[in-house]
């Protein structure tokens, strides 16, 4: 089987500047070139950048891209694939590997975030999640839901597309969003996770491969897991919010292991927050309906919008069904609302509902109609919600740069999370130490696959600002617990 093939100009610009500037004292002393080019592939493979399985260029392709000679490639590679990074095949590509030293199991889903049911030795910020406490209208909301309720006790209450009211609802929110929307074409669910279960059930089979952006939200990569499928990261680039989506990498992706489904988080995107702009978006439907992919996009963060002006719908820009839409109302305003919906044609709708009648058979009524209520009343719980989520993020960078500010802060655009790149790969280490500390964290591993994003964490800022300052001080005491070599930034390659 042909493996999936990292181009040289990729690998080249995802590099950067590999080889450090000789006058540049914060730097390390200068090396030999092949040093500096197998030390900087192997940081990619560790943030994710170079993902496990992925064909490395050509020695020549390299060399030719990188303007060294085709000796400083070889050396490097040869020097990675000594140290367990790269598996070569007589007559195949190298291809990236992590060697037996760095824990990870690529061959199962990546542990749960949830937080263990036992009670804490003592009291904890959890940080594990991203997500606020109810507004002051959800009372409300269900009070006015139980006055509509008596006009559906004469039936029997199983409706498994959804309620009028609320497709109409729905719809209505996405027409005004630039996307003309029928009720028809809405699809009412136990949340947005739901809804791409049943989506993945419907549009995948056993083996296939789904694209993912790489991080990404580790319970839809659990999803596509359980389903049997083979999620295929295509790296993000938060160092470059303008073009944080590698659309060559997706549209290459696509062809190389003949994708059907894509699952992608462009508003907002958890756990960076960066968003696609308007351009990406279009170029994103096009290669949808090149690659004859069907595109499954999460807006679960549409409504968490805290700089800039926000993008028209993916789905405005597909000119048939290659596009399709999941929201939520957990996220916009309570989790414990477990109300979603997916937006596509009727022809899928139709094929979704026959799989969602062995699942379950419909969402509870007395919620749709609170979402109903809460939908009426959505930009004024939106606008207070993002200014409170603008003022803990604003409280959260401040604490990070007084306790820690050799850690590296990636914000997005909005959402509810930082992304932050640590000093060095620790991030697990990290996570199993702060609750000593009175913090519960989620690892960067949690967001990708096999192994990936040692040097990152989430910090989500939902929590009270007085909690996300407790907060840091209790991560900054973890980390400084830490050993000293587990802290050092990642040694250099060495030879033998």
């Amino acid at each position: 089987m042909a493996h999936r093939v990292i181009s040289a100009a990729t690998l080249t610009r995802d590099l950067g500047r590999w080889r450090y500037d000789e006058g540049d004292a914060a730097r390390r002393p200068s090396r030999p070139a092949y040093l500096a080019l197998a030390e900087s592939i192997r940081l990619l493979i560790h943030d994710g950048r170079a993902p496990l399985g992925v064909a490395l260029p050509s020695e020549r392709d390299l060399a030719a891209a990188l303007e060294v000679s085709r000796t400083t490639v070889t050396s490097a590679y040869t020097l990675l694939r000594e140290h367990g990074y790269l598996i070569s095949r007589q007559g195949s590509r190298s291809t990236v590997a992590l060697p037996p030293t760095v824990t990870h199991d690529g061959s199962k889903p990546a542990r749960s975030i949830l937080v263990s049911m036992t009670a804490a030795e003592q009291p904890a910020i959890d940080l594990t999640y991203a997500a606020m406490s109810a507004p002051p209208e959800m009372s409300d909301a269900y009070s006015v839901a139980l006055q509509g309720l008596p006009i559906f006790l004469g039936t029997h209450g199983m409706d498994p597309v959804g309620v009028l009211a609320l497709r109409e609802a729905i719809a209505r929110r996405y027409t005004e969003r630039g996307l003309p929307t029928e009720p028809d074409q809405i699809l009412v669910t136990l949340g947005a996770q739901h809804g791409l279960r049943l989506l993945l059930n419907v549009l995948t089979a056993p083996a296939e491969r789904v694209l993912i952006d790489h991080p990404s939200y580790p319970n839809a990569i659990e999803a596509i897991r359980d389903v049997g499928a083979r999620p295929v990261p295509v790296p993000l680039r938060p160092e470059f919010p303008a073009a944080a989506w590698d659309l060559d990498g997706i549209r290459s992706a696509a062809r190389q292991t003949a994708a059907g489904t894509a699952y992608l988080v462009p508003d907002f995107h958890n756990p960076t927050g960066m968003v696609m702009n308007a351009e990406d978006r279009a170029e994103l439907a096009a290669i949808a309906r090149e690659t004859r992919m069907t595109m499954i996009i999460d807006e679960s963060m549409v409504d968490q919008q805290l700089d800039g002006a926000a993008p028209p719908p993916v789905a405005a820009f597909a000119r048939g069904p290659e596009i399709v839409t999941i929201g939520s109302a957990s996220k916009a305003f309570w989790g414990g609302l477990r109300v979603g919906w997916i937006r596509a044609g009727q022809a899928l709708i139709t094929k979704l509902l026959g799989t969602r009648s062995t699942v379950d058979l419909g969402t509870p009524v007395v919620d749709q109609l609170a979402t109903v209520h809460l939908l009426e009343h959505a930009d004024i719980i939106r606008e207070r919600r993002c200014d409170q989520l603008r003022s803990r993020r604003a409280a959260l960078l401040a604490a990070l740069a007084e306790e820690l500010p050799d850690w590296r802060v990636l914000p997005g655009a909005g959402g509810m999370s930082l992304w932050v790149q640590l000093p060095a790969p620790v991030s697990t280490a990290l996570a199993a130490t702060a609750p000593n500390h009175g913090v519960l964290l989620a690892a960067g591993p949690r967001f990708g696959v096999q192994g990936a994003f040692e040097r990152y964490v989430r910090l989500p800022y939902t929590h009270e600002e007085p909690d996300l300052r407790l907060a840091v001080k209790g991560i900054a005491a973890a980390f400084a617990a830490l050993t000293p070599h587990v802290t050092e930034p990642l040694s250099p390659v060495t030879c033998y």
